[in-house]
Order: structure tokens, then C-alpha cells, then sequence
């Protein structure tokens, strides 16, 4: 895509995107070749000018000179170039401007010609160039002062006498209205086009948590049962041969956990399928202790639970949840320990939950890639609480979360 600037349809001007030979002379948004030439609008005010201004020199006849031929191709000259004041705003100003100067300045009659230099610097403000617009009014006002108080006596048509100066303030409270009319259509379009970029950030950003949210549901969910998956292998395989028992129970477990997994994946999965549906199962919480107490067992890593949880909201039951079940998978990959301790606590309107282990750790990553600590601490951030992890004084990791009970009113919103 070929990157353009666009100073046709008003402000805020920006970048915009298009392909090469991208259509820029019609309203914004048109897709199709030519569909941005402003025909119909140019083809009527040259018609209505025309008119207008027959009828005009009927009522002025005597006063004012008669239209002749080089009346009408001033008017259609002026007309005319309203065809490119999306393009050329500027200079469709003042060039409307000039043509109407001179064709006042013929002798001609008063009429609709101002329409079309009204038209053309009303374009002009709302595509920014407010200077441009006031400029080129002012210099057709001064241009018909000095015509209609000076200039007259050597100007068709003969006998014509100077202009009053209470028809010049009326002329002027006409420009100064259209020129409001204008300033205040361009502050409605930049309030239009903040108003649309606010709510096309407002839709990335959400866009950005809930992708970070799966994210960080598929890693849990993932991390911990593979990580089961992978040491009920390693069992399997080391007690084929001497205890084709056992590793029938490893494999029966690994069946179990895949399953488990899937089924959890899928659910996640299903939210993208059919947004704003109910979930099929409700989301775990800490109510599901128990189940990885068992798998952990099953992965020969024995955890004692200290406490009872109270009663919590959805979002902040399922981030507890997350943030153990994290935190005994990092246990089992990373710690040389088969003992881990939940230590459950709440005062204050807020949930404690510590997990301990004695390590020590068996590789590099004591406390885990990353990715899981990462994902630990953007799940308590978004309910306003914190995660502390690293290695306690006398050995082993601990992983401490403190959770508000009552979360945010963001996260209640987020949560439905």
C-alpha cells in the first residue's frame, strides 16, 4: 500500500493509506474511479447562478449593465471551478473570488455570483485552510468597496452612483455569518474525526487485552498439563520394561490430561468463534483446588493446602486459580522439590495466596521461562493487585499474590 497525504475532505488532515492511483477527488470513503467529483453539486450551482442572475439583471435593468457573453463565461468560470474545490480549495477561493471582483467590477447586476465564493471558502475552512478562506473574503470585500466608492466614475455603467455605506455593512454581516456557518461545520467535523479516533482506539485496545487474556488462558492451561503430560512420560518410559504397571497408569494419566487440556483449549477457543455467547462450562476457580492437588500428585509432587478462600468474584476466582496452578506448574518443571505448600490467607478486603516450595531448583529458570511470571503478574495487575516471585532465604521459590477481594469496577466490566 502506498502511503499518501490527503488534504481533500477537512481536518484533522493525517496520513492516509491508498493503492497507486487512488481515487482523491470525491467524499471520503468513495471507492469507485471519479465517484469524488463533486459533478452534481458544480452542474447545479452553475445552473442556479445562471439563472439567478437573468432574473437579477431583469430587476436591475438601468441600474447595472446587461449580461452579455463575457457576463456568462465569468459566471460559468466561477461556477466551474467549484469542480475542484476538494482538490484545490485554496485556489478555488480565490479564483471564485477573482471572477466574482470582476465581474462587479463590469457593471453587471448583483446576484448569486457571491454564492459560488461562498461555497468555495466554506470548502476551504472545513479542509483546514481558515486563513486562505478568511483572505480571499477579505479581498473581495475590499475589491467591491473600492469599486462601489472610487472606482465607479471610470466603470460601466455610466452614471452609476457610489454605494451606500450602510449596503457595505450588510454585505459584511453576510460574510461574517457564512464565515461562521463555516468555522463552526469545521469544529463539528474535527469533533466527528476525534470522536471516531477515540472509539477506533477504544476497539484496538480491547482488542489487545482480550488477545493478551487468551493468551494468558492458553499458556496456563497449556504450561500445566503438559508439563504433567511430560514428567507421566518420562515415567512411562523409564517403567515400560521393569513395571509395564505403572507405566500403564502414566499413560492412562497422560490420556486423561490431553483430554483435560483439549477440552479446556477448546473452550477458550470457542469465545473467538462466537463472541458475546455463554461459556459451555463456567471459568475455574480456587473450588478446583482439589483437582490439581490430584494432578500435581499424579506429576509426584505433593502440595498441602493451608486456608480457605472466601468467597470471591468471578474474574478475581479465576485469576487465583491461574496463579497457583502457574505457579505448581513452574514447581514441577523447575524445582528439584516433590513438596509445595498453598498457603491461603484474607484480612483487609484482600486474598493472600503464597506458594512455597523447598527447591532446590534444577536448572537455570528457577522460577520459570518468563512467560508465566509475566502472565502471573498481568492477571493480578488488571484486579489492582500484586505478585511478588523469587527465591526465599532459606531455599526454594515462593510465588505471593495479593488480590482484592472486591476487584475493580474495570475488571467487574471486563469480567462480563
Amino acid at each position: 500500500m502506498e502511503e499518501q497525504r490527503v488534504r481533500g475532505d477537512g481536518p484533522p488532515m493525517g496520513w492516509r493509506y491508498g493503492p497507486p492511483g487512488w481515487n482523491r477527488w470525491g467524499d471520503e470513503g468513495a471507492g469507485e474511479p471519479g465517484a469524488r467529483w463533486p459533478w452534481r453539486s458544480t452542474v447545479l450551482m452553475a445552473v442556479f447562478v445562471l439563472a439567478g442572475s437573468n432574473y437579477a439583471a431583469h430587476g436591475q435593468a438601468g441600474e447595472r449593465a446587461d449580461l452579455d457573453s463575457f457576463a456568462r463565461v465569468l459566471l460559468v468560470l466561477a461556477a466551474g471551478l467549484l469542480l475542484w474545490r476538494q482538490r484545490y480549495p485554496v485556489l478555488v477561493a480565490f479564483g471564485t473570488a477573482a471572477a466574482a471582483m470582476v465581474y462587479l467590477g463590469a457593471g453587471y447586476p448583483y446576484g448569486p455570483v457571491f454564492l459560488t465564493v461562498a461555497l468555495a471558502c466554506f470548502s476551504a475552512i472545513v479542509a483546514g485552510h481558515r486563513r486562505a478562506a478568511w483572505a480571499a473574503v477579505g479581498v473581495l470585500w475590499a475589491g467591491h468597496a473600492l469599486v462601489a466608492h472610487w472606482l465607479f466614475r471610470w466603470l460601466p455603467p455610466p452614471g452609476d452612483e457610489a454605494a451606500s455605506w450602510g449596503e457595505e455593512l450588510v454585505i459584511a454581516t453576510w460574510v461574517v455569518a457564512i464565515m461562521a456557518l463555516s468555522e463552526l461545520a469545521r469544529a463539528r467535523r474535527e469533533q466527528w474525526a476525534r470522536e471516531r479516533a477515540e472509539r477506533a482506539q477504544a476497539a484496538r485496545r480491547r482488542a489487545d487485552e482480550e488477545r493478551l487474556r487468551i493468551a494468558r488462558e492458553l499458556h496456563d492451561v497449556l504450561a500445566h498439563s503438559i508439563s504433567v503430560i511430560n514428567v507421566q512420560a518420562g515415567v512411562g518410559l523409564a517403567l515400560l520394561d521393569s513395571d509395564p504397571e505403572q507405566a500403564r497408569t502414566a499413560l492412562t494419566t497422560i490420556k486423561a490430561k490431553s483430554k483435560e487440556a483439549l477440552s479446556e483449549v477448546r473452550q477458550v477457543l470457542d469465545t473467538l468463534r462466537a463472541p458475546g455467547d455463554a461459556p459451555r462450562a463456567p471459568a475455574p476457580g480456587l473450588d478446583r483446588l482439589p483437582e490439581l492437588v490430584e494432578q500435581a500428585a499424579d506429576a509426584g509432587l505433593t502440595v498441602e493446602v493451608m486456608g480457605q478462600p472466601p468467597r470471591l468474584a468471578p474474574g478475581t476466582d479465576l485469576a487465583a486459580f491461574r496463579i497457583v496452578q502457574e505457579a505448581l506448574t513452574n514447581v514441577v518443571r523447575h524445582s528439584g522439590s516433590r513438596r509445595a505448600r498453598v498457603h491461603l490467607d484474607h484480612d483487609g478486603g484482600a486474598l493472600r495466596l503464597c506458594v512455597d516450595d523447598d527447591g532446590p531448583a534444577t536448572g537455570a529458570d528457577a522460577g520459570g521461562s518468563g512467560n508465566g511470571l509475566a502472565g502471573m503478574r498481568e492477571r493480578a495487575a488488571a484486579l489492582g493487585g500484586t505478585i511478588e516471585a523469587g527465591p526465599r532465604p532459606d531455599g526454594g521459590f515462593r510465588v505471593l499474590a495479593v488480590l482484592p477481594i472486591s476487584p475493580p469496577a474495570e475488571a467487574k466490566e471486563d469480567d462480563r
